[in-house]
């Protein structure tokens, strides 16, 4: 067979090196001979046209890239906001930045798609401003400009945010190229755009955390106006950014009024009866009892050693295992990873004639044209 002489050696250590990893890790990931991999990095053979593009396949790059001449420009490879999120976690996993440049390009699809559509007013993002404003009342702003009603769950909270112009993704709970692996720490991270910034939500047991993830990276995109990527530590800070992202969501998902409605003389002796105590609460608000405790803690009715114990009882419960499913309904998965608001974009092109059923299936997590059709009746109302 014919082997590729003209490989950028370069190239593939550069890649290798981005993701941390060996070209022996890469020979063993893409079960390629390490003698080969070894013999092409020192120039002395060249590889098949079918092992360079699993090589391009796995670093998520083109053909050509590992063809051309000279240095890579990391500036042309990575964006400023993928760069921000590696130097806040320099040990992010190759998975995760693998998501990470996925989740770039899926914007990049739908900034394409909607201008198709001459829908490029859709694409407005226009926060409100919290000069001088401390994370109480930036909140206050926020939950108005979001137009919350009293009673809210994930779902309900996505929507608010993805009608200000944010396009909102969660992970996918079973293993994939949209999932963020269960024991990978980290809970959810935030593209900066002036137009069309992304939040990602690690898909989790409970959707009430799924929520207060959601409204800590909207902090980050309100107050801060940066790129953030975060793990159970940051959204249990009490320092700096962190803090202030975690304030806010608290006070958003629990304002005053709601916390007055909260009755401390009802409150249990044992913690481990404190989520029965706030089960109404809980589900009205769709948080969830640590949110509230901790509003209670920071306003002075609940003492540190019960939110304390709250949360060790918390830690020693078994997590529930999410049931891996038989995958019928694989046709809504898009819409329970991408949102509405994509999913509607890419069924609008694919209407409008501006895209392939093939291309629709590739933008919606390559499902097949029998499911894609059941989402086309899904949103039909069929």
């Amino acid at each position: 067979m014919e082997r590729i002489q003209s490989i950028n050696p370069e190239r593939i250590l550069w890649c290798c090196a981005d993701y941390g990893i060996t070209p022996d890790d890469l020979a063993s990931e893409l079960n390629i001979a390490a003698s080969s991999i070894e013999k092409l990095i020192v120039g002395d053979e060249g590889i098949t046209f079918s092992q360079l593009r699993k090589i391009a396949d796995y670093f998520g790059r083109g053909v050509l890239f590992f063809l051309e001449s000279g240095p890579v420009d990391v500036d042309q490879v990575h964006t400023t906001q993928f760069r921000t999120l590696a130097n806040q976690k320099p040990e992010l996993s190759t998975s995760l930045k693998k998501l990470i440049e996925r989740v770039e390009k899926q914007r990049a699809v739908y900034l394409s798609l909607r201008e198709d559509l001459d829908e490029t007013e859709r694409l407005q993002f226009n926060p409100p401003e919290f000069l001088r404003k401390g994370q109480h009342e930036a909140a206050s702003i926020a939950r108005n400009w979001l137009g919350l009603a009293d009673e809210n769950n994930f779902d309900t909270y996505r929507r608010a945010v993805e009608e200000q112009g944010v396009l909102v993704f969660r992970s996918n709970g079973y293993n994939g190229k949209w999932q963020i692996p269960k024991q990978n720490p980290i809970l959810g991270f935030t593209l900066y755009e002036t137009i069309c910034p992304i939040i990602v939500i690690k898909k989790q047991s409970w959707e009430s955390r799924q929520s207060f993830t959601l409204m800590h990276e909207l902090g980050h995109l309100l107050l801060h106006k940066m790129s953030s990527i975060d793990d159970e530590n940051d959204l249990l800070s009490h320092q700096g950014r962190e803090h202030e992202a975690n304030a806010f969501a608290g006070y958003l998902l629990v304002p005053d009024d709601f916390l007055a409605l909260i009755r401390d003389k009802e409150r249990p002796d044992d913690v481990s009866q404190y989520d029965e105590w706030l089960a109404q609460p809980r589900k009205a608000w769709g948080v969830s009892g640590e949110v509230i405790l901790r509003r209670l803690l920071d306003a002075d009715r609940l003492k540190r050693s019960q939110y304390i114990a709250y949360r060790q009882w918390r830690a020693q419960l078994p997590i529930l295992e999410t049931e891996s499913g038989t995958r019928m309904y694989r046709y809504r998965e898009p819409k329970h990873v991408f949102g509405d608001t994509f999913v509607r974009t890419v069924l609008d092109a694919l209407n409008a004639h501006h895209i392939t059923l093939a291309k629709a299936s590739t933008y919606l997590d390559s499902l097949k044209i029998r499911d894609l059709h059941q989402l086309e009746n899904l949103y039909a109302g069929f």
